[in-house]
């Protein structure tokens, strides 16, 4: 790790000073000013050399009156020689000083300057620094204030190839009020390692890599992490996070970074959220929730008096957290592990809590589990499914792949998209369990989506065309769709579950209206999870795991698989009836508040344990299980 010199620190506190402005510079010349005014009449007061023999009082005056005013030297009595001699002393002062002035006022304007440019070093220790300017920020930057909201001194530098100001003033518009939280901005290339030293990432406590908009994301993140992992290495390594949008730069990514890098698979993470969000649907509210600091979060949490005890055990153990999983004291992570699984000592429980000092253990009211209420959940054949996915981009082929993992046997998809220069089909994935069909059609036009018979699919995925359009222009089209599929589906008395995808979140407030079941917006899952990751490497295990279809995922299953209908019952009611059929109970959604974004669309993640809700046949139970 550099040693930050004094120097340095001096350099750079002045540099933070100079960098505000005219009020700062005046500030600074008003300082000097009264310092060379108080030597001189102290030196002046001391030596005794004024004939009119003033008092320190008036000393101070007369050298502020000259300061100021150099007629006043014409106020000084005495023979014409002493006169002359005055004269030319003020003659050459006004010379002197004016050459003096201009030397000083060029060189602060070219500090000024380059202050604005943001090419200064940065002298922070455990800051944390974002690599990369993209819409993403705005996202990281307020999640990051939010974790860190608690800590008395934090500090997030951002290196980007855009003007110091400009990239000020857009956080100062898009964050708002950032705390305790510094910000500061540097321009320069991520991929430049004498631009990566300005921002000192040798001593900061996380880095994380934005990919940029353009056609090679994944080539500019694998770049800066070469730039930082090939320079001059730290004593610890770095913690670098980065998301990496193809599968295939995966590997290399981890090549580049080593055990310095916690990568994020974007593509097949959307991917996978959306492919489950169509089945079920406010998963996608869930999984915000868990991903986002400004509710509860996943902690790994030490606590020596469950040793000896199993999961299934330690379900019960918090009122106010929910426990989901257990880190093992080798490293590895397993979310609903078997519920005879015995915690050993050095464990970690892994929790979600409102915060890691709210996880307490209490102990379990007498009869807290209500026996009567609980019930079995119903084993059924599943059944084929007909999913139709409009619109088109990259992460198409691994949404109908997902697909294929959850639905029957003689299950159909159907994919409707029109791009510019297709002459055909695009490379459709073979599925096991369902036929893919493809038609080329206009999503956003009412006969074509009405020959489509869209009332007889289960299921509609709604995809942005972010391949080939801008943001905006995209989300447009996205409304567009959503609306025809309103009006189609209370025509026919809404007969199928309608999920899209937004790539701005500021557009869901108007496609809210469209009444969709549930909205996926790619980058601020993203940079939610970025964030998350950010603050615990830990935490990059247990996303892969929670995403991974192999592993423990989340389900929103029917109330009623669960606890008696129309019965006020604790949350430990729930807990326990999940634990008999082998999951964990995290939370619920009401449907009657499923579509109030106040009430976060109805989901409630990590209730607490004694509260009382009466749940009705539309209500699901949220569960960590394995199917």
């Amino acid at each position: 790790m550099r040693q930050i010199t004094r120097r340095e620190r001096l350099h750079y506190q002045f540099d933070n000073t100079m960098s505000k402005g005219s009020i700062a510079l005046i500030a600074w010349l008003v300082i000097i000013s009264a310092v060379v005014i108080f030597a001189v009449s102290i030196v002046v007061y001391l030596t005794q050399i004024d004939e009119a023999n003033r008092s320190f009082g008036e000393l101070l005056w007369v050298g502020l009156m000259r300061t100021m005013d150099a007629g006043a030297v014409g106020g000084d009595t005495g023979p014409w020689e002493f006169l002359l001699a005055m004269l030319i002393t003020t003659i050459g002062g006004i010379l002197v000083f004016s050459i003096l002035i201009g030397i000083f006022t060029t060189g602060l304007e070219s500090k000024l300057e380059q202050l604005r440019k943001g090419r200064s070093f940065v002298a922070e220790e455990g800051h944390t620094v974002i690599l990369g300017w993209s819409p993403q920020i705005f996202m990281v930057i307020s999640e990051l204030v939010i974790a860190n909201a608690n800590q008395r001194y934090t500090c997030i530098t951002i290196l980007g190839e855009h003007d110091k100001v400009e990239m000020e003033d857009e956080i100062r518009a898009r964050v708002g009020d950032t705390g305790r939280t510094r910000i500061v901005c540097r321009t320069g290339s991520p991929i430049d390692m004498t631009d990566l030293e300005m921002v000192n990432p040798r001593s900061a406590r996380a880095i994380i890599i934005l990919s940029p908009e353009d056609d090679a994301p994944d080539i500019h993140v694998i770049k800066t992490i070469l730039a930082l992992t090939s320079g001059s290495r730290k004593a610890q390594p770095y913690h670098i996070v980065a998301a990496i949008r193809d599968a295939k730069n995966m590997e290399v990514a981890r090549l580049a970074g080593g055990n310095d890098v916690q990568l994020v698979l974007a593509g097949d993470l959307i991917a996978r959220i959306a492919a489950q969000t169509c089945r079920q649907s406010g998963l996608s509210v869930v999984y915000t929730e868990l991903l986002d600091f400004g509710g509860d979060e996943i902690y790994f949490h030490n606590e020596p008096q469950l040793v000896g005890k199993t999961f299934g055990e330690v379900l019960l153990a918090y009122a106010d957290s929910t426990v989901i999983g257990i880190g093992y004291q080798d490293g590895r992570i397993q979310l609903n592990p078997p519920m005879p699984t015995t915690l050993a000592a050095g464990d970690q429980v892994i929790v979600i809590a409102q915060d890691d000092d709210t996880i307490k253990l209490t102990a379990v009211p007498p009869s807290a589990v209500a026996e009567q209420a609980l019930r079995t959940a119903k084993l059924s054949e599943p059944k084929p499914v007909r999913t139709l996915i409009l619109g088109w981009n990259e992460r198409a082929p691994t949404i109908i792949r997902e697909l294929d993992s959850y639905v029957a046997p003689g299950s159909v998809v159907t994919v409707m998209a029109e791009i510019e220069g297709w002459n055909s089909a695009p490379d459709l994935p073979t599925c096991e369990n369902q036929t893919v069909h493809y038609e080329l059609g206009d999503t956003n036009d009412r006969e074509t989506l009405d020959a489509l018979q869209v009332q007889t699919y289960n299921y509609v995925i709604v995809l942005s065309y972010s391949d080939t359009m801008e943001v905006q222009k995209a989300d447009a089209l996205t409304l567009v769709t959503l609306l025809y599929l309103r009006a189609i589906g209370d025509a026919h008395g809404n007969p199928f579950s309608i999920v899209s995808e937004m790539l701005d979140t500021r557009n869901r407030q108007l496609a809210e209206a469209t009444q969709a079941d549930d909205f996926i917006i790619s980058d601020r899952l993203i940079s939610l999870m970025l964030a998350q990751v950010a603050e615990n490497k830990q935490l990059t295990a247990v996303f892969q795991d929670l995403f991974d279809p192999e592993g423990a995922e989340i389900y929103l299953k029917p109330a009623s698989d669960f606890v008696q209908l129309g019965t006020p019952i604790n949350f430990y009611t729930v807990v326990e009836a999940a634990r008999r059929q082998g999951g964990v109970a995290i939370g619920y959604r009401l449907d009657s508040e499923a579509h109030n974004a106040a009430a976060s669309y109805g989901v409630k993640v990590n209730p607490q344990k004694a509260q009382t809700i009466t749940f009705s046949a539309a209500d699901r139970i949220v569960i960590l299980a394995d199917n």
